[in-house]
């Protein structure tokens, strides 16, 4: 069972919504933050290395310390401002006329360290490092973390009765996606919303896994620094945006590689019929269309290839990802790649970029295959993280992605 709360969110005024909601910090580098960042932008608070010029090293303690500054800067400016009371808000996405509906709660740090709140990622401890140090200098959660729960049909009809209502926020970002908020303060419809999660058996971490770890390891911090520790100290919570499953689509994570590990084209090729069928498709973008089928682009060519009866396990639910299948029988067997996270010969491209990203960086020369993959579904993700297993690197990605700036949880 969780625990979630509502909370007195740190939001834009409506009508600065749409400049201060940004991208997340990690889907965009440095240079590229600098040059989307507006006057109001959030990216001054969650990238503030951009603020320098040249732009500084994101890990020095300078930089660490704008963050803080520039978010006391945006309260004393009023281009945030906390609500007077605690609420529940509904954040809705809306992407390619499809629009998915979560909640924006506080979650307890104890839950992920029991156990309750489900991972599927390995996590990396520089990285967990840097997060925990901005949470604990702000005080805060900046950016949510991006949850999911199983379906409730309650909780179904208490958002469908607040998203009724006109919403407090309603724009569409740069990137054509679109964004709306709704703010749930009455208090009895909060405290049914805490009771109903509290019979919800788990949450499941779909995209956060290092912001994740790292408030639960804040959390955990200011409970050793306490004393007088209760359990319910704002501390004690962090910040999510709570989906139900069957809301998220997962789309495809790719793989292109920088060669064929001393084979030719035509050696290659006779490999990969041991355990594939292997068809030609010509020049035109194949598209996977089935679980245990790949496209795979090389020398000008698309291909079609259905791993072969017996070569995967569909009651291992490792062995039925097709991440696993292809690092199985490819990328080890037969290019030499045996170690994803450390590897440098092979690169990771998002299905939002499209099928042509693939084609393009193999037809540039800077890699000889490419590989498509047909996306994980929720269900996966969730046996996954029910059986205590852990995905292969880089095998869900997750669209849209939250808007960072929207809420802020402060503690």
């Amino acid at each position: 069972m969780v625990r979630i709360k509502p909370f007195q969110g740190v939001r834009p005024p409506k009508q600065y919504a749409a400049q201060v909601a940004s991208r997340p910090y990690d889907v965009l580098n440095s240079v590229e933050a600098k040059a989307e960042a507006t006057e109001r932008s959030l990216l001054h608070i969650i990238k503030p290395e951009i603020d320098f010029d040249p732009i500084a090293d994101e890990h020095s303690e300078a930089v660490y310390q704008k963050a803080v500054e520039n978010f006391r800067l945006w309260q004393q400016n009023g281009w945030l401002k906390q609500d007077d009371k605690e609420c529940y808000y509904v954040y809705a996405q809306t992407m390619d006329g499809r629009t998915q509906y979560g909640l924006v709660m506080c979650c307890h740090f104890e839950d992920y360290l029991s156990g309750a709140i489900k991972k599927h990622e390995l996590t990396r401890p520089d990285k967990e490092e840097d997060r925990m140090i901005h949470v604990r200098n702000q005080r805060a959660n900046i950016e949510p973390v991006f949850f999911a729960y199983p379906d409730n049909a309650e909780i179904d009809a208490i958002v469908a009765e607040a998203t009724a209502k006109p919403a407090e926020y309603d724009f569409v970002a740069d990137d054509g996606f679109g964004h709306q908020l709704w703010v749930i303060d009455d208090e009895a419809t909060c405290r049914r919303i805490t009771e109903i999660f509290a019979t919800i058996p788990a949450l499941y971490v779909a995209d956060g896994h290092h912001r994740t770890a790292a408030a639960a390891r804040v959390g955990a911090e200011c409970k050793a620094n306490n004393p007088a520790h209760t359990g319910e100290e704002e501390y004690c919570y962090f910040l999510a945006v709570t989906f139900p499953e069957s809301h998220l689509r997962i789309i495809d994570y790719n793989r292109v590689v920088k060669d064929l590990n001393g084979l030719t084209e035509e050696q290659f090729l006779a490999a990969l019929e041991a355990d594939f069928t292997v068809e030609k498709m010509g020049a035109e973008i194949y598209t996977p269309n089935a679980l245990h089928n790949f496209s795979m682009y090389l020398a000008g060519e698309w291909y079609s290839l259905t791993a072969k009866e017996g070569t995967y396990d569909d009651n291992d639910p490792i062995g039925v990802l097709d991440v696993t299948v292809l690092s199985n029988l490819v990328l080890d067997k037969i290019l030499g790649i045996s170690d994803l996270r450390t590897s440098k010969r092979i690169d990771f491209v998002g299905g939002i970029r499209g099928l042509g990203e693939l084609s393009h960086r193999v037809d540039s020369g800077e890699m000889k295959v490419a590989f498509a993959l047909y996306p994980v579904s929720m269900r996966q993700l969730i046996d996954i993280a029910d059986t205590g297993n852990i995905m292969p690197p880089k095998t869900t990605w997750f669209e849209p992605k939250l808007r960072s700036g929207v809420v802020i949880h402060k503690f």
